[in-house]
Formats: structure tokens, C-alpha cells, sequence
């Protein structure tokens, strides 16, 4: 974060820093007394201090020629840092590598080197960048672009990229840049037009390579595959450079994701300011002072994530401090930002216009602009959601606000990195929410900074990825024998179902793909094409939004938010991928509601466990969205619920679930009427913990909990992957169960309520209303499941046990959270994965896609 004027970096890895007046002005630790003196109860429950950290010069290669050498010392890097000779070297010696260090490590450098030293000495040599976003990559390019080295002609090539520079770029630029889905879509389909660059393809780049994790790293895993397989084609055999952020096993991931052996280099060599870092839990509200006694336990909850990080922002700002507030969703980043400027607004009339909201679903031209206010200094501070955790370089900030737990201790520190500007420190903070994790985090700060972050988790053997992406590279050539070895694990079994199913032609030279049209593959797994946002009245379009989430997000009569503007939807057209809205300012806010029904279609593997059964298995998930409530923004109230007429999704997917014994329950102390609660609070917490064990977010996973299931004919809970043919997070939580359950059993026991609230039991997303739930019976619930369920559960492979003949189009169903056939509501009762609300939590609705939106 903090850099050695001698050995400046990371130099070309990264953009202008921001510029803006104000600053920290004396230290951390002062801004941050500053704004805990804002409360009466001080909210802060941890102080980790970070210290700074000296950096390792090394001397440049011998092998990097002068000029290279003359270019990067004019952008102010005059030697690497040792972790950048050594990945450099590496790559430069033939050698695949990862390097895996922390923000502003200058992980860039350590891929440039190689890659445009190649070109210099190569006349026909090419490189391809590949970034998970569009921003990364344009940054990149104008990183590359300043060193003015001739003959590199690097360029952008993704779906902005006017049509009319893609052929000049196919045939004369040696260092493109571009995202897996425009390999996808655009560069490998069209292979026979890239031949020439692809002969002479020298390096491969992965940026940000910890980013492609679940459905939509396995199915970029398979992008890379069919790369080399065209590469081998051409007889050329790219090296592969590969930078993730601080990650659990990186070079393990790294080969998975392409299929290669991967060295990794892991050692931080650079200099790093002091960051100091706060863990921030909002203080209780008082209960109305119409509420009995005996209901103050339920009266009394925190304060909104939300409005604390608003009211911090503002505050940051109000001190000339450049901050940066990460939200967990669109719509609450919508919201803080605006919060933020009301209340500048209101203490000095202008300064508002200093804050700002940025996330995805806006239109290209407002992304640039933001992106520019940013780099000249004209915004002081942002509301982003994880759109801004890559891409534009930020860091250099004073300070980093984090509205809630991103999901993945790699994502928290990739975040907190953002903050920090050269020759000083930096403050960041993180915000509960009110939920289990979160405050199972504040509360246990040896959770965030005494583990390692977690390991990157992608299953390429899903079969749910593989054959759609054999169908993807039978339509490019014909698949032979020797390429299914390249696809791994399952590959053959994979090309017998899709001749099966009339999607290939077995001939004596391969097998060919039978139809005119390509596959219809989506990587990111958003469930159907964008829908787009337009303004009935004028026709404007505002924005985009996945057609996985659009169902909760703009269902007719749902408030929807756009740059602090709010609007309501007139309509949804899904088969024409448009919504009409009108502007209005309503009083009240939008939650949707589903139903959804579970059955278990196999088991894959099982732990017996005298009156406790663990399973992992597929599961079919049917969903709908049926109706949708409006309530008061000022108090929450219900006005009224309205129905919905929207088709259901239907999921096939993989569960990990358990199941007791009746008597077992009966022993434990719970009553049979008690037992609906219990399970249906234990899966709550059991949802809002996994995150600790499986790199997951809340909102990736759903759940189902029943005093008697059909299939298991037991009390039974079940939590399960919101992607088709699952995502692995189900397989992780079935290999740590005890540890996530003890975790779980721990944060519902030591939270300070007497029957259950947010921080424990209670859910965002639930759609029964949080009713029927028993705090203290699910205690016993999994006191029963950890003294009968063994520590150790072998986990099984990545493949194991999967059936299924898997569609040639992978799509995706928005995941759901809980249902409790065993409420008074019933089978498929209603449920609420955290929809449209225009002062919802974080994450409310806003239905989490891994990966981000669509790229190419």
C-alpha cells in the first residue's frame, strides 16, 4: 500500500490514484476515535493493528532488454520488487506460475516483464490478457499503453470494442486484452479468423485468477482447455501467468483452472503501509415506547448496516478523507450513496455531489464517467458494491468502509486493501450486519485475522459445465479421442450423453456437432439474457439486470433504484427481456416472495450416525415467484401483499443435509411441536455460517428445513448450491460438517437475546416471516447432531456419484434460502430470498451471480 520512492511500484500495474483534497490528517487511529466519539455505546468490538511492512528490491533480469528496462523506470519503477523477479523469471524460463500476493502487491509487473520483454525480442510474438471485467482490463490497457513501447500495440477487445476495430485489432495488435466470455463468444468460435495471432501466441495472462470460483470458474477452467486445444492446432504452446489475490492453495487452483502444473510464488516482497482495522457492530435501537416489557427482546434490533455506513461515509467525506464504502448489493449501494448525500447536503449545502453510487447495470458511458471523477479527484467518496473490489485502481484511498461481510475472507482483505496512499496509513472498517456471520465475526476477531484466506473452489467435472462446453468445442472442430484427456475426469461419459441426446455425430474421425446454431452457453450462470430498464415515458434506457434476478428485482409493481432516482415497474416482458418503469417517489418498499418445493433425487455419499444421518446428494429445487408485499419505509409496516403471475425455475443441484431421530429430539428436550422451530432455526444460522467453511456467500446457497420430509421420512435440514449441478459448496460443508455446525451451534448460543433475532436465528430472506423459530431448541437440535456426527467426514471427489444426463444449455436458478413444509404455511411455504427494498439490508435483493454481469 505504501511504497519506497527508490523502488517505486506497482508503477505500471495501476492507474492514477485519485486526487482529492483532505486526508486521514493526523492517523488512523484519529479518524477513527473521530467516529466512534459519534455514538454513545462504543460500537467498535476489535482493533487489529496491521503494521507496515519494508519492501525486497531485486535487480532486474538479465534477460530484460533496456528498453524495457528505460520504459518502466519513466513511469517511476526503477527494479522489481524480489517476488516479481522470481514469477517473472519463471514465466520468462517456460515455467506456468501463479503469483499470489496481496492489493498493490504490483502483481502486475510480474507478468508484464516476461510478456513485453517476448515481444521486444519477437517481432511475430503476441500475448492475451484475459480479466474477469471489462474495467480491469481497460485499466490495464492504459497501463501497458503508457510505457510507449513500439510495436506492442495493444488493445481492448470485448463487447464495447467497435465492430469496425475488431478486424485492424485480429490482425495487427500482439497484446490483446479482452475477458473470458469474449474468448467464449467471440475469439474461439472465430478461431479460423485468429489464426495468426493464435500461432504465435506466446504468453497467457489470467488476471485476478481467485475470482473464478464456483459454476463460473469451472466453465471458464473448460474457456482455457478449448484455448489450448486451438493453440495445439496451431502448434503453439502458450506459457500461462496466472495473479490471484492472497488465497488458500493457489497453485493447486491454478492448475485446476488450466488443467497445467503450476508453481506458485506467495511471498509479499512489497513495501505495505500500517493499515488499522476496526470491526464495527451497530448499536441496539431503543424499542418504541409503545412496546410492553415483555416484548422488548423483539423490538430491539441494530441499527441498519446501511444507514451506519452511510452516516461513516458521510461523516469520512464531512473530513476531507477519501473513502470508499463497499455494499453488498446494487440496491444498497444505491441507497447508502444516497443517504450519504442527504446528509452532506444538509450540513454543508454542494458537498453531496462529492459521493456517488457505482455498480453493475449501468450503462458504459456512466461507468466511464464515474470511473473518471474518480481518477481526477472530483469524487471524495463512493458507494461500490464488489464491481470496484477489481478494476479501476483505487488504491490510495484513506479509508475502506465494508458494509457487511463479503463472503470470503480473500474478498475482505482484497477490499481492505483498497485503502492506503503513499507515505501514509490507512483505516478500515468493518460493518456488521445483522446476522449470524456477521456477528459471529465481530465477535470472534480471531476469525478474520488468525486464519488463512480460503482456497478457491471450482469443480471442472461438473457435469453441468462439461458437456455444455464439449458441445462448445465439438461446434469449433470436431473432438477426437486424444482431446477428451484434456478435458479431464468425466469427459467421455459427458460426449456419450451428448450423442445421445442428438447433440453430436459419432464418426470414424471424432465427433462432430450436429446443429447449424452454436451451444447457447452462459459462463457467469445468470440464468437468461439481461433484461433491460427502460423509462416508459421516454424510452431512456437506465440500466440492465440479470435475467436470474430480474424475477425479484423488477417483477411488476417493484421499486427499482438507479443512480438515487427511484422508479417503479409498470411491466416485465421476459420473453422480449425489457422492463417499463415510471419515476416515483412511494413511501413504501418491495419484498418478493416465492414458493419452492424439494426432492432428493440421489445420495452420493452418507455418514451413519446412530440417530443422526449426513448426506450429500442431488437434489431437484423448484421455485416461483407468487406474490410480492409493500411495506412502510418509516416502520416497516405490511401495507398489503400482492400476487404475481411469473413462470417457476426449476434446479437440479447438489444438498448437504442431516436428519435426526424423533426420538433423539424427544431426548434432547425438544417437544414435537417445537420441532418446525428448531430445525427451521438451525438452518437460518447453518445458512448464515457456512461462508466460515466453504467459499460461498450467503445469498449462493439456499436451504429447506421439515419436521418430516417425504424422501427422508425425518426431521431433516437441508442446504443446498443455487447452481445448476452445484458449485462444491454443498461437497465442502459435507467434508467440515462438524466444524460449520459447531460454529453454527456456538454464534445461535452466545449471542445475547433470549428467543432469537437477526444476529443469530433470524434470516433476511426468509419468506414465513421468521415464524415458526425456537432459539434454544435449536441449540439442542445441534447438540444432538455434534455428539453423534464424527469429527472427520471423508469428503468425496469432485465427481463422485454424479448421474444425471445434463442439458447442452447450462443455465442457472436464482438460489433460494428457506422453506418450512412444517410451518403453519406449509409445504412450499413462502419465503423471501431478500427482495427489492429501497433501505434493505445488504444484499437484499440482489441475488448473487459469481463472477459478476456479463462481460463480452
Amino acid at each position: 500500500m505504501t511504497s519506497d520512492p527508490a523502488h517505486r511500484n506497482p508503477g505500471p500495474s495501476s492507474a492514477a490514484t485519485v486526487v482529492a483534497g483532505g486526508g486521514l490528517g493526523r492517523t488512523p487511529a484519529d479518524l477513527l476515535g473521530r467516529l466512534r466519539a459519534r455514538t454513545g455505546a462504543d460500537p467498535v468490538t476489535h482493533v487489529e493493528r496491521v503494521p507496515a511492512r519494508a519492501g525486497e528490491p531485486a535487480g532486474w533480469p538479465d534477460w530484460a532488454p533496456e528498453e524495457l528496462r528505460a520504459a518502466f523506470a519513466r513511469r517511476g519503477v526503477v527494479a522489481p520488487w524480489r517476488h516479481q523477479a522470481e514469477a517473472a523469471t519463471q514465466a520468462y524460463d517456460g515455467r506456468h506460475v501463479v503469483v499470489a500476493t496481496g492489493t498493490a502487491s504490483g502483481k502486475s509487473l510480474a507478468y508484464q516483464l516476461p510478456a513485453l520483454a517476448t515481444l521486444l525480442a519477437d517481432p511475430r510474438a503476441t500475448v492475451l490478457y484475459l480479466a474477469p471485467t471489462k474495467a480491469l482490463a481497460a485499466d490495464q490497457l492504459r497501463a501497458v499503453a503508457a510505457l510507449e513501447l513500439e510495436g506492442v500495440r495493444p488493445a481492448c477487445y470485448d463487447g464495447d470494442t467497435p465492430r469496425a476495430e475488431r478486424e485492424w485489432i485480429r490482425k495487427h495488435s500482439r497484446f490483446v486484452l479482452t475477458n473470458p466470455d469474449m474468448l467464449h463468444h467471440g475469439i474461439l468460435p472465430g478461431h479460423a479468423q485468429w489464426s495468426g495471432f493464435l500461432r504465435r501466441l506466446t504468453y497467457v495472462v489470467i488476471d485476478e485468477c481467485h475470482t473464478y470460483r464456483g459454476v463460473f470458474g469451472s466453465h471458464v477452467a473448460h474457456v482455457l482447455r478449448r484455448l489450448r486445444r486451438q493453440c495445439a492446432r496451431f502448434r503453439s504452446t502458450p506459457v500461462f501467468v496466472l495473479a490471484s489475490a492472497t488465497s488458500g492453495d493457489p497453485a493447486t487452483a491454478a492448475g485446476r483452472l488450466t488443467g497445467l502444473p503450476v508453481a506458485a510464488v506467495t511471498e509479499d516482497t512489497s513495501p505495505r503501509g500500517g493499515v488499522t482495522f476496526a470491526l464495527w457492530e451497530p448499536p441496539l435501537l431503543p424499542p418504541p415506547d409503545s412496546a410492553a416489557d415483555q416484548q422488548a427482546d423483539l423490538t430491539q434490533v441494530r441499527r441498519s448496516a446501511l444507514r451506519e455506513t452511510a452516516d461513516l461515509l458521510a461523516d469520512a467525506v464531512a473530513e476531507g478523507v477519501r473513502t470508499l464504502a463497499f455494499v453488498r448489493s446494487r440496491r444498497g449501494a444505491e441507497v447508502v450513496a444516497a443517504n450519504a448525500r442527504r446528509a452532506l447536503d444538509e450540513a454543508v449545502p454542494g458537498l453531496g455531489d462529492r459521493v456517488a453510487a457505482y455498480r453493475a447495470g449501468y450503462l458504459r458511458e456512466e461507468r466511464r464517467e464515474l470511473e473518471r471523477a474518480l481518477l481526477h479527484g472530483d469524487l471524495l467518496g463512493l458507494a461500490s458494491t464488489n464491481a470496484l473490489e477489481l478494476g479501476v485502481d483505487l488504491v490510495g484511498l484513506d479509508a475502506v468502509l465494508i458494509c457487511g461481510y463479503p463472503g470470503t475472507r480473500a474478498s475482505l482483505w482484497q477490499q481492505a486493501g483498497r485503502a492506503g496512499r503513499s507515505g501514509q496509513e490507512a483505516l478500515a472498517v468493518l460493518v456488521a450486519r445483522d446476522d449470524p456471520l456477521d456477528t459471529y465475526l465481530v465477535h470472534h476477531p480471531e476469525a478474520v485475522f488468525g486464519r488463512p484466506v480460503e482456497a478457491t473452489v471450482l469443480d471442472p467435472a461438473n457435469p453441468y459445465v462439461l458437456a455444455p462446453q464439449l458441445a462448445c468445442a465439438a461446434a469449433e472442430a470436431p473432438l477426437t479421442p486424444d482431446d477428451l484427456a484434456l478435458f479431464g475426469d468425466g469427459a467421455k461419459e459427458a460426449v456419450d450423453q451428448l450423442v445421445a441426446a442428438g447433440a453430436l455425430r459419432q464418426r470414424p474421425t471424432g465427433w462432430y456437432w450436429r446443429h447449424r446454431e452454436r451451444p447457447e452457453v452462459d459462463l457467469r450462470g445468470e440464468g437468461g439474457v439481461p433484461v433491460c430498464v427502460v423509462e416508459a415515458a421516454t424510452g431512456r434506457l437506465l440500466g440492465t439486470v440479470d435475467g436470474g434476478s430480474s424475477h425479484f428485482l423488477l417483477h411488476p409493481g417493484a421499486v427499482y433504484l438507479h443512480q438515487g432516482v427511484s422508479y417503479v415497474v409498470d411491466s416485465l416482458d421476459l420473453a422480449d427481456g425489457c422492463a417499463l418503469v415510471h419515476p416515483e417517489e412511494p413511501d413504501w418498499s418491495t419484498h418478493a416472495r416465492d414458493v419452492t418445493s424439494l426432492s432428493v433425487v440421489n445420495v452420493r455419499s452418507y455418514v451413519d450416525a446412530g440417530p443422526v444421518g449426513l448426506f450429500l446428494g442431488e437434489v431437484d429445487v423448484t421455485s416461483q415467484v407468487v406474490s410480492y408485499q409493500r411495506r412502510r419505509i418509516a416502520t416497516g409496516e405490511v401495507i398489503d401483499t400482492r400476487p404475481l403471475d411469473l413462470p417457476a425455475r426449476e434446479l437440479r443441484t447438489v444438498a448437504v443435509w442431516f436428519t435426526l431421530s424423533p426420538q433423539s429430539l424427544t431426548a434432547a428436550g425438544v417437544e414435537p411441536a417445537d420441532v418446525p422451530g428448531a430445525l427451521h432455526a438451525a438452518e437460518h444460522a447453518a445458512i448464515g455460517l457456512l461462508p466460515l467453511t466453504a467459499t460461498c456467500d450467503r445469498w449462493d446457497i439456499g436451504g429447506l428445513s421439515t419436521a418430516l420430509h417425504p424422501d427422508t421420512e425425518a426431521p431433516t435440514v437441508f442446504v443446498y448450491d443455487g447452481h445448476p449441478g452445484g458449485a462444491g459448496f454443498a461437497e465442502r460443508a459435507y467434508g467440515t460438517a462438524a466444524a460449520w455446525l459447531r460454529a453454527t451451534r456456538d454464534a445461535i448460543a452466545e449471542c445475547g437475546c433470549e428467543t432469537g433475532c437477526p444476529s443469530c436465528v433470524q434470516s433476511p430472506k426468509c419468506g414465513n416471516g421468521n415464524n415458526p423459530l425456537s432459539k434454544p431448541d435449536a441449540v439442542r437440535v445441534l447438540e444432538v447432531v455434534l455428539a453423534n456426527l464424527p469429527d472427520g467426514v471423508p469428503a468425496p471427489g469432485p465427481s463422485e456419484g454424479r448421474p444425471g444426463d445434463p442439458p447442452v444449455p447450462a443455465g442457472r436458478a436464482a438460489p433460494d434460502d428457506d422453506t418450512v413444509p412444517g410451518a403453519p404455511s406449509g409445504p412450499g411455504a413462502q419465503r423471501d430470498p431478500g427482495g427489492p427494498s429501497r433501505l434493505a439490508e445488504a444484499g437484499s435483493g440482489d441475488v448473487a451471480v459469481p463472477g459478476g454481469g456479463k462481460q463480452a
